[in-house]
């Protein structure tokens, strides 16, 4: 890797640590001519195409998947940690799947059924969106549908 500082191409690993699950290598490093140590960091790259609902094929992002649930969950008591590691544990389903092509609809709905556990707030934020609400009537409807369940269980459980 080339050094940030003096541009020349020979540097040295002095250390290397897995991080974040597994999927991250950190490695610091050492010029081999100025001595400028810096770090780097390795990350696992999924080569996975998302089929989207008009078929199109894009290239799987964990950034995106990270916007996503970032945004429906901001403001509400749910923290970073939890999000990565949602996401570290998604992208494992999805190399166990073993499969090149994965419709969006998998990945949104399982973010919906961990977003659903976590926080209904965020919840109706990422359904509004992955759903693409058009009216307030679909807001009140997912709404009626999760204190619906929520009654459903609370019944049950009193039983």
């Amino acid at each position: 890797m080339r050094c940030p500082r003096c541009k020349e191409p020979e540097t040295r690993v002095i250390d290397s640590r897995i991080i974040e699950d597994g999927f991250t290598i950190r490695r610091r490093r050492e010029c081999q001519k100025c001595g400028y140590r810096f770090t780097t960091y390795e990350k696992l790259e999924l080569d996975i195409m998302i089929v989207k609902k008009d078929g199109r094929r894009e290239p799987y992002q964990r950034e995106k998947v990270l916007s996503g649930i970032r945004k429906a969950c901001h403001k509400r008591p749910i923290s970073e940690e939890r999000i990565k590691k949602f996401i570290n544990d998604l992208e494992l389903e999805l190399i166990q799947l073993g499969e090149r092509e994965i419709p969006a609809q998998f990945i949104g709905e399982k973010i919906m059924q961990a977003l659903k556990q976590w926080d209904k707030v965020a919840y109706i934020r990422f359904a509004s969106v992955y759903k693409d609400f058009k009216d307030i009537d679909e807001f009140l409807d997912s709404i009626k549908e999760l204190t619906s369940e929520r009654t459903q269980r609370e019944t049950d459980f009193s039983s």
